[in-house]
C-alpha cells in the first residue's frame, strides 16, 4: 500500500497545477458580488414591472439592462467566468470547481448585511460544515489529480450526455414552467454550469493543443448553449428565491457534476490510489497515462536489476 501511494504521488503531482487556486478564489469572490448585485437588479424589475409566474419575459429581460445593479452584477461575473477560465487551464477541474464554494460564504454574509438579518448558529455551522468537506476533497485533489489530455471520444461522450440533459430540461421548462420553483431553477443551472466548466476545460485544451476539428466547433455551440441556458435559470432564481439559496445550490451542483464528470470521463483522478483502476475503463487514452506506466514498469525493472545483483554478490562470496 505504501508502495502504491508513493507511485501515485510521483506520477501524479505537478506542483503547477496548484497555481489555479489562487485565480480560482479570486473568481468566486467576484461571482458572489455580482450575483448580490443581480438579485438587487432583478427584484427591483420585479418590484416595477410586476412578478412573473411563468420566468422573466423578453420585456422584463430589456428592463434588466436598465438596471445599474444588474450591469455592474453581470460584469463582475464576466470577471468570474474569465478568472475561472484561467484556473481551468492552470488546474484539473476536480481541484478548482469545488472553490466556488467560497462564493457561498460571501454571499451569505452580504446578504446578512443588506437583508438585515444576522447569520443564526445553524447557518455558521452548516457553512462551516461545507467548506471543510470541501477543503479537505482539496487538498487530496492538490495531491493526487493529474491534468490529462482529453480525446475525442471522451469529448463525444460529454456532448451526448449534454445534449440528454438539454432535451430533458428544455421538455421540463416548456411543460412545467407554470410550476417551476427556485430549486427548480438552481438544479437546473447548477447542472448545465457544471457542464459548461468541463466543456471550457475540453476547448481550452484542444485549442492549446491545437487540435481545430470539426469536434471543437461542435463544444464550443454546445458549451454556448448551455451556458446560455444555465444563464436564463439563474436569473429566474433571482426572482424567485434569495442569492445565498441560488448560490447555495450552484456551489454545491455545479462543482458535484463537473468533478463526477471529471473523475468518471476525464480520468483527472486515476493518479489516486485506488483509484487507477478506472483507465481501462475511461474513454481517455493519452500518452500521459503510457508514459506514466512505462516510467512505472521502468523502475520495477531496475529494482528486480538490483535484487539479482545483490544476491549473485552474495552468493560469490566465500563460505
Amino acid at each position: 500500500m505504501g508502495t502504491e501511494l508513493m507511485d501515485a504521488f510521483d506520477l501524479s503531482y505537478q506542483p503547477s497545477q496548484l497555481l489555479g487556486i489562487p485565480v480560482a478564489l479570486v473568481g468566486a469572490v467576484f461571482l458572489s458580488v455580482g450575483a448580490q448585485l443581480q438579485h438587487h437588479g432583478v427584484a427591483k424589475v420585479e418590484a416595477n414591472a410586476g412578478h412573473a409566474e411563468s420566468g422573466l419575459n423578453v420585456r422584463q429581460l430589456g428592463l434588466l439592462l436598465a438596471r445599474p445593479s444588474w450591469v455592474i452584477g453581470t460584469l463582475l461575473l464576466g470577471l468570474a467566468i474569465v478568472f475561472q477560465l484561467v484556473s481551468l487551464k492552470l488546474s484539473p477541474i476536480i481541484l478548482v470547481q469545488p472553490l466556488g464554494v467560497v462564493g457561498l460564504v460571501i454571499t451569505s454574509i452580504l446578504n446578512a448585511k443588506v437583508s438585515g438579518v444576522k447569520l443564526n448558529h445553524q447557518s455558521v455551522i452548516a457553512v462551516t460544515l461545507c467548506v471543510s468537506g470541501v477543503g479537505a476533497f482539496v487538498l487530496l485533489a492538490a495531491v493526487f489529480a493529474r491534468d490529462l489530455p482529453v480525446s475525442s471520444r471522451a469529448l463525444v461522450v460529454i456532448l451526448i450526455i449534454l445534449a440528454v440533459v438539454l432535451i430533458a430540461f428544455g421538455l421540463l421548462f416548456a411543460f412545467l414552467r407554470h410550476r417551476f420553483k427556485a430549486i427548480m431553477y438552481i438544479v437546473g443551472a447548477g447542472v448545465l454550469y457544471g457542464f459548461v466548466a468541463t466543456l471550457a476545460k475540453v476547448a481550452i485544451d484542444r485549442i492549446s493543443n491545437q487540435e481545430w476539428d470539426w469536434l471543437l466547433v461542435a463544444c464550443i455551440v454546445a458549451l454556448l448553449l448551455a451556458a446560455v441556458l444555465g444563464a436564463y435559470f439563474v436569473q429566474n432564481a433571482y426572482s424567485s428565491g434569495p442569492p445565498d439559496l441560488v448560490i447555495a445550490g450552484l456551489t454545491v451542483i455545479d462543482p458535484l457534476v463537473a468533478v463526477t464528470i471529471g473523475i468518471v470521463v476525464l480520468n483527472e483522478a486515476a493518479g489516486a490510489p485506488g483509484g487507477r483502476w478506472s483507465d481501462s475503463r475511461s474513454p481517455v487514452r493519452s500518452q500521459s497515462s503510457a508514459s506514466s506506466s512505462s516510467r512505472s514498469t521502468t523502475r520495477s525493472r531496475r529494482r528486480t536489476r538490483r535484487s539479482r545483483t545483490a544476491l549473485r554478490t552474495w552468493r560469490a562470496k566465500p563460505a
